[in-house]
């Protein structure tokens, strides 16, 4: 598990851009219809902003509360863009952005906090 963190310590910043990239181009692809998928709209929309933010919280945890500004925002800034690409901007999608962001802050508290635990024990 300490490996996990050196790799996210190391990459961090690309991990997070890469989810925000690929859920950037998924949020803005104009779509007549939405593709079919199993799970809701809200479940994706958490997914996809707790992958953005897991890896940066993982690797700067002292940041957290300005990660969750600048992402919610910039998920916001989506949701304004959305319906001139022929989407739909709808506010409870930025609630489960909003949760989903502060969701992978909390597993990526929750997996430093069990990595310290584990190297506390091995000792």
């Amino acid at each position: 598990m300490n490996q996990i963190l050196r790799i996210f310590s190391s990459y961090w910043w690309l991990l997070s851009l890469f989810f925000l990239a690929i859920t950037t181009v998924a949020s803005l692809y104009p779509a007549d219809s939405l593709p079919t998928v199993p799970g809701t709209d809200k479940t994706h929309h958490l997914i996809a902003y707790a992958a953005v933010a897991f890896p940066v919280a993982l690797a700067r945890p002292a940041c957290w509360l300005s990660y969750i500004v600048g992402i919610v925002a910039y998920s916001g800034a989506i949701e304004l863009i959305q319906p001139y690409v022929n989407r739909y901007g709808d506010w409870y999608d930025l609630g489960a952005n909003s949760l989903g962001v502060l969701t992978g802050i909390l597993l990526a508290h929750v997996l430093r906090w069990l990595v310290f635990r584990s190297s506390e024990n091995a000792h």
